[in-house]
């Protein structure tokens, strides 16, 4: 058992959580502390700042495209923040087909979420190695996020609790905790019809299936991916390990720039 509660509770973000405490196979577990997703941080409050001080949030790494990131600015006292844009896909496609009068059903949202999915993989390789770059640079507590926290952050997540090690089972339990704890903003109840809505603001396992479908498909599976890709050869995930796995009740950290 551990004192860490998961999901960190803040009034203005709905899904800012850690990655803490899940166990690879050899014994070690992802360190508590050190590794977040999130929702968009643009509407915390003042006691939600101090809250992610008390934790030593010190880095944000902030996946959203530059219309949302610049709609939604933020800014947290002692934060260093980095813009890996991804612009969104599945949003823009829904408005621009009922702009045009067509309706968008569930089936075609579906569609469209395994083709972000799978663009994650053959478009966006240099946001996520840039993440990665981030990650090896120091272990100090780091939180990466987009709008919603499920999609571009999920395969995020996904992709380092992999390259940790961490079972695809347990990577997947991860995932699918969006469906738990993200709020879906009020102002877009009446924008789509609710089974819409609920594939565009929901996660599913057949979205990062499509993804690590793509990754073994077209890049020869996870390590040839991380390492032709991604820049994560051998070297670097045993960095990679040292700096975010620890032995359970294991006290402290790797040394770090801090």
């Amino acid at each position: 058992m551990t004192d860490h509660p998961r999901s960190v509770p803040l009034s203005g973000a709905s899904n800012f959580r850690d990655l803490g405490g899940y166990a690879t196979p050899d014994g070690r577990q992802v360190r508590w502390r050190r590794l977040f997703r999130s929702d968009h941080l643009a509407g915390l409050s003042p006691e939600d700042a101090r809250m992610l001080a008390g934790l030593g949030l010190a880095r944000a790494v902030d996946l959203r495209g530059q219309g949302e990131s610049a709609a939604q600015a933020y800014q947290l006292p002692e934060v260093r923040y980095h813009a890996l844009p991804i612009e969104p896909t599945v949003v823009q496609r829904a408005q621009e087909l009922a702009r045009s009068g067509q309706p968008v059903t569930a089936s075609l949202a579906e569609q469209w979420m395994h083709e972000t999915y799978r663009a994650f993989v053959a478009d966006n390789a240099p946001q996520f190695a840039a993440l990665f770059a981030h990650l090896l640079e120091e272990d100090t507590p780091l939180v990466f996020h987009c709008t919603a926290g499920k999609d571009r952050t999920g395969f995020a997540a996904a992709l380092i609790l992999l390259a940790l090690g961490v079972p695809e089972d347990v990577v997947m339990q991860d995932y699918l905790l969006t469906n738990e704890l993200y709020r879906r903003p009020a102002l877009v109840a009446h924008s789509a019809p609710e089974e819409v809505l609920q594939v565009i603001w929901q996660v599913q396992p057949g979205f990062l299936h499509a993804a690590l479908d793509a990754v073994q498909r077209d890049h020869g599976g996870l390590q040839r991916y991380l390492t032709a890709r991604l820049g994560l050869g051998e070297a670097a995930r045993a960095q990679l390990a040292q700096l975010y796995l620890q032995l359970p009740g294991e006290v402290g950290a790797p040394a770090s720039r801090r």
